[in-house]
């Protein structure tokens, strides 16, 4: 991929908790300054809200090791889909695309861009009885492959690809993935400089959820070793900082998207850097 180096990919929330008008200019800029971005989006947020809102709550379940994740039914990817691929995905290019920057949306679904292995089964916690128990069918996935000469092929054309958090499996079907890790898988695929995770906090905190307690910098071979202080959701964007420096990132960025310039202070090195 020509110029490499240089090349930079930021995961945003949704729209939730996120200075969502800020965060655009702020990527719009730097583009159009020069920077090669590639954005991963998520949207829990709005898929929970749209959920409830159609009869079909939102389900999350646990896994042994303290992970928590969404139980993705038939139904629920659906939602998920148009939430996330329909929804979210097409405001953040609408957006670019006022902003004055080719941006190309798609999902890991559209040209295999991101190939993953289906959990036939998961094993959770069960929350009525405290045991361990297996939950089949679910739509969820362990990104695999992720389609690098398309990538290369939309940034050689001078596209800013966005890109919404589904893949697909061997088999062809669409699967609900972790956009943090999903980040993380994109960014080592392309080769990128930097991974920037935006998030409405300041970076990993010691003491969740004080920000005075901001970790600035974690050293790349103890990232799971900071796992003990990630609560909730974090403990997938720390998952996914320790995924994406095996895979070959020099830097990953814990910032908050909640500040003007959210990026442009992530390059500075504001928040939490994993180097």
């Amino acid at each position: 991929m020509a110029e490499t180096s240089s090349l930079i990919v930021v995961k945003i929330g949704g729209t939730n908790g996120l200075n969502f008008e800020a965060v655009t200019q702020d990527i719009a800029n730097l583009i159009k300054g020069g920077r090669r971005l590639l954005i991963v989006h998520g949207g829990s947020g709005e898929t929970n809200a749209i959920s409830e809102q159609l009869g079909h709550p939102p389900q999350f379940v646990t896994s042994p090791s303290g992970f928590t994740s969404r139980y993705t039914d038939r139904q629920t990817l659906e939602i998920f889909a148009m939430v996330t691929s329909g929804k979210i995905n097409t405001i953040i290019v609408e957006r670019l695309q006022k902003l004055g920057v080719n941006a190309f949306g798609l999902s890991g679904v559209d040209g295999r861009l991101m190939q993953a292995k289906r959990k036939e089964a998961i094993r959770i916690i069960d929350p009525n009885t405290g045991k361990q128990r297996m939950l089949r069918d679910d739509y969820t996935g362990k990104i695999e492959v992720v389609n690098r000469p398309l990538l290369e092929m939309l940034l050689a054309a001078g596209y800013t690809p966005v890109i919404a958090p589904l893949a697909i499996s061997p088999e062809g079907d669409a699967l609900n993935v972790d956009a943090d890790r999903a980040a993380a898988m994109v960014a080592g695929a392309a080769q990128a400089e930097q991974l920037i995770i935006l998030s409405n906090v300041p970076g990993l905190l010691r003491q969740f959820p004080d920000e005075s307690t901001l970790i600035a910098h974690i050293d790349k071979d103890k990232v799971e070793a900071s796992l003990e202080f990630a609560e909730g959701r974090m403990k997938k964007k720390v998952l996914g900082a320790s995924e994406a420096t095996q895979l070959g990132v020099a830097k990953v960025v814990f910032a908050d998207g909640r500040v003007e310039q959210a990026v442009t202070r992530a390059l500075e090195g504001k928040g939490t850097v994993i180097s």
